[in-house]
């Protein structure tokens, strides 16, 4: 009877902190360190079936918002960022993920793609699949924010491929994230003609 007791307290105790939690946050098999992982992981799969948590990918959940036209996911730099932080590492979105974020593009990626220090692994949210691919030391070596993702969006876009259109992106990025602090040893690891064009498009 103590057994039974204490697996519903369990049970409880872990439904009623994902209930609580606001819509869209992550959970892992990792957030309730003081139960049984295996124990956890029964009770995800579980609570996945009950239709509490959407399952993303292997020991990671979210809490869906319910609404009239289906479940409303977090975005996916959202997501990405929580796994990011509680592998300790770090993230940056690269090819058309990154022109999209930026404004070069008005285009959703179906497959949203992800650099990371950490493991490379696929999620799925909704019907759409998030990539996060391991990538070398040196793609993060940038000390600011919005130049290296310029970089990876303008490496996307070519060199032959920028127009005015994509100048003006660059220049309105620029004056509202200027990083002066931080841009002069951001653009000498930059690529030499990324270099020169945001040199030349600087406010």
């Amino acid at each position: 009877m103590a057994k039974v007791i204490s697996e519903n307290s369990v049970i409880h105790k872990i439904r009623t902190r994902i209930t609580r939690s606001k819509n869209g946050e992550v959970f892992f098999v990792s957030s309730f360190p003081k139960y049984d992982v295996g124990y956890v992981t029964k009770l995800l799969a579980q609570f996945e079936r009950e239709g509490l948590v959407s399952r993303l990918a292997k020991g990671v959940y979210v809490k869906a918002e319910k609404t009239p036209f289906g479940l409303a996911y977090p975005s996916a730099y959202e997501l990405v960022s929580a796994i990011a932080k509680r592998d300790k590492a770090k993230i940056m979105p690269t090819g058309a993920t990154a022109e999209n974020r930026l404004g070069f593009s008005t285009q959703v990626p179906v497959n949203t793609i992800f650099l990371t220090t950490g493991s490379s692994r696929i999620l799925l949210l909704g019907g759409r699949k998030i990539t996060l691919k391991h990538a070398a030391p040196k793609n993060f070596a940038y000390k600011g924010k919005m130049v290296p993702e310029l970089v990876q969006a303008l490496r996307s876009i070519g060199k032959k491929n920028v127009t005015p259109v994509e100048e003006r992106n660059i220049r309105r990025l620029l004056t509202l994230a200027p990083e002066t602090d931080t841009i002069g040893h951001d653009l000498v690891l930059a690529p030499v003609w990324i270099r020169e064009l945001i040199m030349k498009n600087m406010p």
